[in-house]
């Protein structure tokens, strides 16, 4: 017999939710196989089973949180499923037990014992998604019946709910509901906030609750980097496998350089000391369906601008698909979101955890510039913001960083040698 236990997550992460059981009890495991996914506050973890044989026993439901350590199921090399349901504590008991009925007016309670209970102490066949969906709309699984199969899908209890819906009362479906959610001339829907969302909220809390944060903000004239990408892209390309040139690497060169002039930017206050980090790992903000997350890009003052643009793409990728480890989340110095890719004309970005500072990028729009006191021209233009803490950074600090941002960008063959 062996423990699945909820692996040790990154030091600041305790605790996660259980997102998606990937095997159901029954099922045969392979060691090393995913068979639950955690999610965290920071992404989302795959646990593996350490021996291979059958999952027999669940110890915990999706959306249970779960402390790191604890063991939330049992692989037997030579085990069967155990029958009734899956609380160790009552695995124990004589199938001869008689189920105790839950009180009339405990309604969530009777929904807990009959999702994973029948009247023959046989565990009903279905998926974890629809369990999961059956405990959210307060299914009975013993009596949904399959429209293929004898395993219970989610489909199925969609259609059970339909009915269920329309004659159960709204006071048992949800008995704290305001005025609001229960008036039908004013339909709402009441989701529960996802733990990343939660994260999300409680840190953005905690960012504008403890730090003095101020935004100052440039324009830069994007017309010599665009020309300098439409010239070298295809170049660019062929000779790095593949890679494109995005502006992305540009703003990360420029980044790093700017903070090497103005150190306290790449700083943060531990206590009654400041840090001024000597390393650049940048973070790049990604929107999910899920919110916003910040994988890393490390030590991007040693790389050159395809191993950039690789890394952040990748970084992409692994976060739109839910692959982002926690190493590729921690030990950031520094942020750059760029909220123009989604028609953002200017924003004040808020500074990622104990960073220091955050970098905003918008979009790029056409606009009249004054050349000289003669002529005006219509040129690629882009509002750049720096959001800092006072606590650390002076105005005229945050003001220089973000012209040699400028600087750097207007002349980008200037920026190749600096970086």
């Amino acid at each position: 017999m062996s423990e699945v236990k909820v692996p040790e997550l990154a030091e600041s992460i305790t605790e996660g939710t259980i997102s998606e059981w990937l095997k159901a009890v029954g099922d045969q495991v392979e060691k090393g196989e995913n068979i639950v996914e955690l999610e965290t506050d920071k992404v989302n973890v795959e646990v593996i089973s350490e021996s291979a044989g059958v999952l027999t026993e669940i110890k915990a439901e999706e959306g249970d949180t779960v402390e790191v350590g604890s063991v939330i199921a049992i692989v037997s090399e030579d085990g069967e499923a155990t029958p009734a349901n899956n609380e160790g504590s009552k695995s124990n008991e004589s199938k001869e037990d008689k189920q105790v009925e839950p009180p009339k007016e405990d309604a969530a309670k009777e929904v807990a014992v009959s999702n994973d209970n029948s009247s023959s102490n046989e565990r009903i066949q279905a998926t974890p998604s629809a369990r999961k969906l059956a405990r959210e709309k307060g299914i009975d699984l013993s009596k949904v019946k399959t429209q293929a199969g004898d395993v219970i899908r989610p489909e199925d209890v969609e259609s059970a709910a339909k009915p269920a819906t329309q004659s159960k009362p709204a006071s048992q479906n949800k008995p704290a509901q305001s005025n609001a959610d229960i008036n039908p001339s004013k339909p709402v829907i009441r989701e529960k906030l996802s733990r990343r969302r939660q994260t999300i909220a409680k840190k953005l809390l905690e960012v504008s609750n403890n730090t003095a944060m101020l935004t100052t903000f440039n324009e830069v004239d994007m017309t010599n980097v665009m020309e300098l990408r439409k010239r070298k892209k295809d170049k660019f390309q062929e000779d790095h496998n593949g890679t494109r040139l995005g502006f992305m690497s540009f703003f990360t060169k420029a980044a790093v350089a700017a903070l090497k002039k103005y150190p306290d930017v790449n700083a943060e206050i531990d206590g009654t000391d400041l840090l001024l980090k000597q390393f650049y790992d940048i973070g790049i903000a990604v929107s999910t369906e899920e919110g916003l997350v910040v994988p890393i890009v490390k030590d991007c003052d040693k790389k050159n601008f395809a191993e950039i643009e690789q890394n952040i793409y990748d970084l992409a990728v692994k976060a739109k698909d839910k692959k982002l480890g926690l190493d590729d989340m921690m030990g950031g110095s520094f942020t750059i979101t760029n909220g123009g890719v989604f028609g953002s004309l200017m924003s004040t970005p808020i500074i990622n955890g104990t960073q220091a500072a955050i970098l905003g990028m918008h979009s790029i729009v056409t606009r009249p510039v004054a050349i000289d006191k003669e002529r005006m021209e219509n040129r690629p233009m882009m509002y750049i913001a720096l959001s800092y803490d006072h606590r650390i950074i002076d105005g005229k600090q945050a003001v220089g960083f973000l012209k040699t941002i400028k600087d750097l960008i207007e002349n980008p063959e200037d920026l190749l040698l600096e970086s």
